[in-house]
């Protein structure tokens, strides 16, 4: 059988949208090198029908970069990635057109540690065809497993098939130093990806303005057609692990964010002067029952202490991986090994945190939506959700 063409893609599906709109989906990246913005947009579309899906993984670069990640050696890591999901697609056309009419909702997502910004495509793809722009960032503070910006070429090279003059410069995961503290380097990447949050922010909403946007990454996509189609009294920001704390870092630094979801939060990053009231706005953290422990817990009380707004729930027979989109493409047997798969049913978990998530939004974004039927689950009311949290917590110190 030819690498990529694994019959296994034929059962394993990164899941279609719920929601009523079509979804298409380009990438966008700004000039100024490593300080631009680099991101995919998730839009609602019109059928196109004519439309590629779109790559899920889109360069070999990535697979590289996951296997320093998972310490496994590139060259046996490129090969099993090729293999097992070479071929997958995420089901959003590619550079579809934007689909006119109406104002939506912003959601700006952010990846965990060791991804980067296609492969939570379930969640965003369900996000946009429920009626919002969704804007997953890739991050660049060396917490993705790889990512790259655009640098002009040399005169000495030699000019490729690309004709542009640009060619690709790579950065990869960075892993802890010999003797460093973690919490350190940690909390500096944290307020860098809460800053590329907002730089996102602020060139969507250029977009909405009409003003022009030179995008180094060539698509055949119409960035003039977004003007006027944001809601921009209507932002939101949502994130995975480290782009949990990320939420967090955002919703300090910039009031736009109406709200936040941070989905299985890793606490470290956030700093100590986070917790002195400075998360004014509303936040959902929605939890896998096999992640979390007490002292992340604790933190993520902390934060949240006495405000109705803060809530949490815990999805039961979820893991930490139940998020990103690598719960779809593996079998059974691959997906319990590395942990990639829970005892729920990967489809049911999804459903339960992007229902949640649209029912939390339609609240503080003032969304006149159906998305209210979900609301028990915010409370933590439901099968396979629990409010608060399944781990045991320290007794309360009296005040």
């Amino acid at each position: 059988m030819e690498p990529g063409s694994s019959s296994t893609e034929k059962f394993y599906r990164i899941p279609k949208g719920k929601g009523p709109h079509s979804v298409g989906c380009t990438d966008l990246m700004t000039e100024n090198a490593v300080e631009g913005s680099f991101l995919r947009l998730y839009y609602p579309s019109c059928n196109a029908t004519d439309n590629e899906e779109a790559p899920w993984i889109p360069d070999k670069e990535y697979y590289q970069g996951l296997s320093d990640f998972l310490n496994m050696y590139r060259v046996v890591g490129e090969r099993l990635f090729q293999y097992y999901v070479g071929s997958v697609t995420c089901p959003a056309k590619s550079n579809a057109a934007f689909k006119l009419g109406e104002k939506y909702p912003l959601l700006i997502f952010s990846h965990g540690l060791g991804a980067f910004r296609t492969i939570y495509s379930a969640i965003c793809i369900e996000m946009a065809s429920q009626g919002f722009v969704v804007a997953a960032v890739e991050h660049r503070d060396e917490s993705a497993s790889a990512t790259y910006y655009c640098k002009k070429k040399s005169i000495s090279e030699p000019q490729e098939e690309s004709t542009s003059g640009l060619e690709k410069e790579w950065i990869y995961y960075r892993k802890l130093k010999t003797g460093e503290e973690e919490r350190c380097l940690r909390h500096k990447q944290v307020q860098q990806r809460a800053q590329e949050c907002i730089k996102a922010l602020n060139l969507i909403l250029k977009i909405n303005s009409g003003e022009e946007v030179m995008n180094v990454l060539n698509s055949n996509f119409d960035w003039n057609s977004v003007k006027d189609s944001v809601d921009t009294s209507r932002i939101a920001v949502m994130g995975h692990s480290f782009g949990g704390a990320t939420v967090i870092e955002s919703l300090s630094k910039e009031i736009r964010f109406r709200c936040g979801i941070a989905l299985d939060a890793w606490m470290l990053p956030v700093g100590d002067d986070i917790y002195q009231n400075s998360v004014q706005q509303p936040l959902l953290f929605i939890n896998s029952e096999k992640f979390q422990w007490a002292d992340n817990i604790l933190k993520m009380k902390k934060l949240s202490s006495n405000d109705t707004n803060k809530k949490m729930i815990t999805i039961m027979g979820s893991v930490h991986q139940s998020f990103p989109d690598f719960t779809f493409v593996s079998g059974g047997l691959i997906g319990r090994f590395f942990k990639l798969k829970g005892e729920i049913d990967p489809n049911e978990a999804i459903d339960i945190s992007n229902h949640a998530s649209l029912a939390f939004l339609q609240k503080h974004l003032s969304l006149k939506k159906d998305f209210d039927q979900w609301d028990s689950l915010v409370d933590g009311i439901g099968p396979n959700v629990i409010p608060g949290t399944n781990i045991d917590l320290p007794p309360a110190e009296p005040e």
